[in-house]
């Protein structure tokens, strides 16, 4: 079925019917993972900071501000696919690199448009950075390959709570990047790119060089085993439930959309209202802290109280979240700190809940694959969330896209009873 490797030598076959060796293996990935995620964090969070900035500087309105985030997040679709693709065929190690390293060359083009005041190579590059951005939450899935069921969400939130330490220290390094720009002879708002630059190629290259032997090849040969020795009538039973994988599919766009229209148009507000770039810096890495952090806790409560549960807690965290931000005086730091915090939180909650749920309905043979598929319809929806909100605040308000943001996350409650109620009908008909 798939051609990884050779038969012969294969590095793989001894964690094939060896359970120590394969739970060494899911923890050494872990480790893996949480070393790059560092990085991806970092390169991820530096460049959303002042994306915004960036093009409201070189386009001079703020009409626009929102594209940015809407192009590198498109960007991210079709890296999100590709990365997929290419995990599902050569395994996470090669797809995961190559994603990463190539969001790092976008940052250095997004470097050089501002250096050369070129829009057409900024909206291009940012494009190209979207990688790193799809590449920096697939890499969530890695840990998931080698677990149990009781484990995935603590897997996937080990990978997440990881990505705070550079997250936070990207938007915190603002200041810091922008003068070393300065001082070479490069734009301020480029500067933060720079260090995305080569934080995702460090990224990269620590996957490329470490993620030996693959999980994800490992899991598949694990899986083609248990399908030969188990009988014809077992085989795939319960491995695909496409309408999970749909529900699932719907928490994180939403998630998405909501958390990246409110993000993309903070950093406006706050400089509209004579927010200083450290006081923004500041906000935005409260709330990638709150993206990340929280998963500490998250992947425990995801496997102890159920997906469903935490989904329902997603919605009600970015309501909260939406409400506060549009009521918060523009000069008020300390509830844009908050509102921002829990908008992090609630899109922990709904990231969380629903990778665990993605990875609970597919085999190891396509799950890579549709991982990718369904990141790009999240990149997608978090696009759209990024492209329309510069023109909701300049059409209407700041406060009145909180509020629709709050609104809109609503629509997971009757998301998840509607999946609950199906699945108490399927088990009373079987």
């Amino acid at each position: 079925m798939f051609k990884l490797v050779s038969e012969s030598n294969d590095p793989v076959q001894e964690y094939i019917d060896n359970p120590d060796k394969q739970k060494q293996l899911y923890k050494r990935t872990l480790i893996i993972v949480v070393i790059s995620q560092m990085f991806g964090g970092a390169g991820l969070a530096a460049g959303i900071t002042v994306g915004a900035l960036l093009a409201e500087q070189m386009l001079g309105t703020d009409a626009f501000a929102g594209l940015p985030a809407a192009l590198f997040t498109l960007g991210s679709a079709g890296a999100a696919l590709t990365v997929g693709r290419l995990s599902n065929r050569y395994g996470r190690r090669m797809g995961l690199a190559a994603g990463f390293i190539t969001g790092g060359l976008g940052a250095i083009g997004v470097v050089i448009a501002a250096i050369v005041n070129s829009i057409i190579l900024l909206f291009i590059s940012l494009l190209v950075y979207g990688a790193g951005t799809a590449t920096n939450l697939q890499a969530r899935y890695a840990g998931t390959d080698l677990a149990t069921n009781k484990q995935r969400g603590t897997a996937v939130s080990i990978a997440m709570v990881s990505t705070t330490f550079g997250a936070v220290a990207g938007p915190n390094l603002v200041d810091v990047m922008g003068d070393f720009a300065l001082s070479i002879g490069v734009p301020e708002l480029a500067g933060p790119f720079i260090l995305s630059a080569a934080a995702f190629i460090l990224a990269g290259l620590v996957l490329f060089a470490f993620l030996r032997p693959d999980p994800f090849i490992v899991a598949l040969k694990i899986n083609a085993n248990k399908q030969i020795t188990e009988s014809d009538a077992n085989q795939g039973k319960n491995q695909i439930n496409k309408k999970a994988i749909t529900v699932s599919a719907i928490i994180m766009v939403l998630t998405q959309i909501v958390m990246l229209a409110i993000m993309t148009m903070t950093p406006v507000h706050m400089g509209d209202h004579g927010h200083s770039l450290r006081a923004i810096g500041l906000v935005i890495g409260f709330h990638i802290g709150a993206m990340y952090l929280p998963s500490l806790f998250t992947g425990i409560l995801v496997d102890k109280i159920g997906r469903p549960a935490m989904a329902i807690a997603s919605g009600v965290t970015l309501l909260t979240s939406g409400v506060i931000a549009a009521i918060a005086p523009g000069d008020s730091l300390f509830l844009m700190v908050v509102a921002l915090s829990l908008l992090g939180i609630g899109w922990n909650f709904g990231l969380i809940s629903g990778t665990a749920l993605i990875v609970d309905s597919t085999e190891p043979s396509i799950r890579a694959k549709t991982q990718g598929t369904v990141d790009v319809f999240i990149a997608l929806g978090g696009a759209s969330g990024g492209a329309l909100s510069g023109m909701v605040v300049a059409g209407s308000s700041f406060e009145m896209l909180s509020l629709a943001g709050g609104i809109l996350s609503l629509i997971l409650i009757p998301v998840v009873i509607w999946s609950i109620g199906n699945k108490n009908k399927e088990m009373e008909e079987s």
